[in-house]
């Protein structure tokens, strides 16, 4: 098995900047790409981010591309998301995912494994 646990939520103002982690521990062997995803209340999970295992390939919803930017460091088993430019839109808890294979996707049903989430709160 394979755990993640994402950490760095929190509440911060429009324009403001959040960085999140999601650090992987287990089988960590069973992971290639990584994604991250959130769930506004009231709506489905959505993709976000992904990036594959080397961090070469990345790939961003439109919502976020030029705000948010996917980094990975396979020494510490860590995947990041920094947000920058932060809308009241991007309020949602969010999850880290980790699936295998050598491609990346933006389907919820790719990946294999899945945080808990961490709750990002942007106010107006």
């Amino acid at each position: 098995q394979v755990q993640l646990v994402e950490s760095g939520g929190g509440l911060v103002q429009a324009g403001g900047s959040l960085r999140l982690s999601c650090a992987a521990s287990g089988r960590t062997f069973s992971v290639d790409a990584m994604g991250w995803f959130r769930q506004a209340a009231g709506k489905e999970r959505e993709f976000v981010a992904a990036i594959s295992w080397s961090g070469r390939t990345t790939y961003y919803a439109d919502s976020v591309k030029g705000r948010f930017t996917i980094s990975r460091d396979n020494a510490k088993n860590t995947v990041y998301l920094q947000m920058n430019s932060l809308k009241p839109e991007d309020t949602a808890v969010y999850y880290c995912a980790g699936g295998k294979g050598d491609s990346i996707s933006d389907s919820l049903s790719w990946y294999d494994y899945w945080g808990q989430g961490t709750q990002v709160t942007v106010s107006s």
